[in-house]
């Protein structure tokens, strides 16, 4: 495998608290890679340290090419204009404005706006634009669509998928599941500072167990059944309420999402 990021037992403290007990990690070149975690469990931490942004106390970081990072929280000045900032950040790195790139994202539309004139989706769409401008192989995307309304969303995940195809290997940190499905070849899970798993969504779901989740709504209410035997739950449940003499009125019937997954590990590693 073409590595474009590898990381051996990584370490980081801060005083007496481990954050990162020393984990490893493999990131192929071109591959849309997520790295999650709760709160508290070091992820912020990992990926500041494969960035360069913090010290760690041991282990080893090798990166294969050229980073280019969005933070999940980025400010400018408040009354610099988009284009200002391109040109800014292109002399910074000694780097001629793509055009087509800003075109891509938009930022020719908001050019003449100021920084604090930007909604949300813009100033998102901004900062990438800005991670861009050194054309990096790496790009390092922090909660790239917190805040975003279902358009904005849609339109970062379309440029997300382009920079894939055009062989750039991305780093996703986010919280949204569906998101994480959607986008990501691979997925690892940090937990307590320790990555307790690695793969793809369909691995993490044969680790997990194949779950299904009935939902059934009655004249009495609803209620939700987990259950991995679908069909003699499901069985059960209708003799029952036929038993019972309560009307059906829906049923659903869909398998464990990434999120119910990835809770699950946590919740077996805090015992």
């Amino acid at each position: 495998m073409n590595e474009a990021i590898k990381v051996t037992n990584l370490r980081k403290s801060y005083g007496e608290q481990v954050v990162l007990k020393g984990i490893d990690l493999s990131i192929a070149a071109g591959e849309t890679f997520a790295l999650l975690g709760v709160n508290g469990a070091g992820k912020t931490t990992a990926l500041e340290c494969i960035e360069g942004l913090r010290k760690y106390d041991s282990g080893n970081i090798q990166v294969n090419g050229k980073m280019g990072i969005q933070l999940q929280s980025s400010s400018l000045p408040a009354h610099i204009k988009p284009l200002e900032a391109v040109q800014l950040f292109a002399k910074w790195n000694n780097a001629a404005v793509d055009n087509t790139m800003l075109e891509m994202l938009g930022i020719q539309d908001i050019k003449k706006k100021q920084y604090t004139q930007l909604s949300t989706g813009q100033k998102r769409r901004l900062h990438l634009a800005l991670a861009l401008i050194n054309n990096p192989d790496i790009v390092f995307l922090d909660e790239p669509t917190a805040g975003l309304d279902v358009q904005g969303r849609a339109s970062l995940h379309e440029q997300i998928r382009l920079l894939k195809s055009q062989g750039k290997t991305i780093v996703l940190a986010s919280h949204d599941m569906a998101e994480v499905e959607a986008l990501c070849d691979r997925i690892a899970v940090l937990n307590h500072g320790e990555i307790v798993f690695c793969g793809t969504a369909d691995e993490l779901t044969e680790t997990m167990g194949k779950k299904y989740f009935i939902h059934i709504k009655t004249s009495q209410g609803g209620q939700t059944v987990e259950t991995d035997n679908i069909g003699d739950t499901l069985l059960s449940l209708l003799a029952e309420l036929k038993a019972n003499d309560l009307e059906l009125l829906d049923i659903k019937v869909d398998r464990g999402t990434l999120e119910e997954h990835f809770l699950e590990i946590a919740r077996r590693n805090n015992k």
